[in-house]
């Protein structure tokens, strides 16, 4: 089996090939293939994980190209997982959106909206080599921001692409790790969007136990939901997606953006230090130490998650690992072994709603709960939204569909409906600058707009 991952030679792509490599024999993988558009990256990162195949026993060749079509021959599972504009574009968002007081946020509000102008198109032409190139293979797009870009590829036709994410699992992780049991006794009910979900039951042998996880000061704080305060978690009564902080404590999240470095310019820091000293490693040579400063920067990297969100010295990342610490490549890896036969798994995906959440479309791309076995992906039935939380996702939906279709038709008064209906921006005076200044920014990406 070939599982080829689209932006290869980015920097954590030897994450997702070490827990690849450990699941091997479940999965009958045979080949990674790293692909990327950056050549010189590619070869360093192609390196390491060369040297993590190597440890593994060297059953599973790695492989590398830039060219797509190479890479999607014969191919069963490609996860996407690309920032085009790199990470120049990513700042590019977050101070744009910041100097019109809004959200610098690469998923959510308008910055997000700016990457959804460059990831969009990206996705649907690797989408569209790959239905030419191998057309029974499974797409799993984790490109930010996940839910709209598996939305543009639900809408052009491409039925087999999900959207993954591991903070949809967030809850089922946590109340697992607080009852010491493993993740899969914990049967959470995931609704939402991606990065806007909510998790209103967990339940252990048929009883629902996320009340009392929620009455427990020391899981909140011991969670990623030590973000909010404690009250307004118990008042939803459910578990809230991370990002969730980007809505319910706006004003917070702008001035934080405003006043110090953004986590685009953090990154970029990080990673102007990790590359020279990863070429300076010889890899060849010394493969082993050049692992050792990877895994360093990375450790560094995920203790700065979200940093900004809460004063005390324990970093978010420190609670918010899920899938034993595997992350994305866990969510992937666990619908793979999946899809190939393998136990029957209940998950948080991105997927067409299909009738699961009442008063959303059935064409809609939610982040739900699904069942997943050789026979494929099933929304599992919600029913009807709380109105607090309703009212939020739909919001968002509505701007989200009209995203979609402002980059299909490449629409600039499409694009400023889509911003002015995203309850983060709410007005024709800051979207109608936002839209001509991310498109003038990116007009490499995006090309000419009517």
């Amino acid at each position: 089996m070939k599982l080829v991952v689209v932006g290869g030679g980015g920097l954590r792509a030897p994450l997702f090939v070490d827990s690849a490599l450990r699941r091997a024999a479940r999965t009958g993988l045979t080949e990674i293939c790293l692909m990327d558009v950056d050549a010189a990256q590619l070869e360093l990162i192609g390196a390491l994980a060369t040297e993590l195949a190597r440890r593994a026993g060297g059953a599973v060749t790695i492989s590398t190209t830039t060219d797509a079509e190479t890479a999607f021959a014969g191919a069963s599972y490609v996860v996407t997982t690309v920032r085009p504009g790199g990470i120049d574009g990513r700042i590019a968002d977050e101070r744009i959106a910041l100097s019109h007081g809004v959200l610098g946020q690469e998923t959510t509000g308008a910055a997000g909206f700016a990457m959804a102008l460059r990831s969009i198109p990206t996705i649907l032409s690797y989408a569209e080599t790959l239905a030419r190139v191998s057309p029974e293979a499974w797409l799993f797009n984790f490109t930010n921001p996940a839910g709209l870009v598996t939305q543009a590829l639900r809408n052009s036709g491409y039925s087999r692409s999900v959207g993954i994410c591991d903070s949809a699992n967030g809850a089922q992780t946590a109340v697992a790790k607080w009852l010491r049991l493993p993740e899969r006794s914990v049967r959470a009910e995931v609704f939402g969007l991606n990065h806007l979900s909510f998790t209103r039951r967990a339940e252990v042998a048929g009883r629902d136990v996320l009340p009392d996880a929620l009455a427990d000061d020391r899981f909140l704080a011991g969670t990623v939901q030590r973000v909010f305060a404690p009250h307004v978690v118990r008042r939803h009564g459910m578990w809230l997606n991370e990002y969730l902080y980007y809505y319910y404590y706006a004003d917070e999240a702008v001035a934080a953006g405003a006043a110090g470095p953004t986590r685009g310019e953090e990154i970029r820091t990080l990673n102007q230090r990790l590359l020279p000293r990863l070429r300076q490693a010889e890899l060849l040579a010394d493969p082993g130490q050049a692992l050792d400063v990877y895994f360093a920067y990375e450790r560094e990297r995920s203790a700065t998650y979200m940093q900004h969100t809460h004063d005390d010295a324990e970093p978010v990342a420190a609670v918010a690992q899920s899938h034993d610490g595997e992350g994305y490549a866990g969510v992937a890896l666990d619908l793979i072994e999946a899809l190939q036969g393998g136990t029957p798994i209940r998950t948080g995906l991105n997927v067409p709603n299909e009738g699961a959440i009442a008063g959303l479309r059935d064409s809609d791309v939610v982040e739900v709960s699904c069942v997943v076995d050789h026979h494929g992906i099933r929304p599992q039935p919600i029913g009807a939204m709380p109105d607090a939380q309703g009212y939020l996702v739909n919001s968002v939906k509505h701007y989200e569909r009209l995203t979609v279709q402002a980059v299909a038709e490449r629409s600039r008064a499409l694009a400023v409906e889509a911003l002015v209906a995203h309850p983060l921006v709410l007005s024709y005076s800051r979207a109608e600058p936002l839209v001509e200044k991310f498109l003038a920014a990116h007009a490499a990406h995006v090309g000419e707009w009517l």
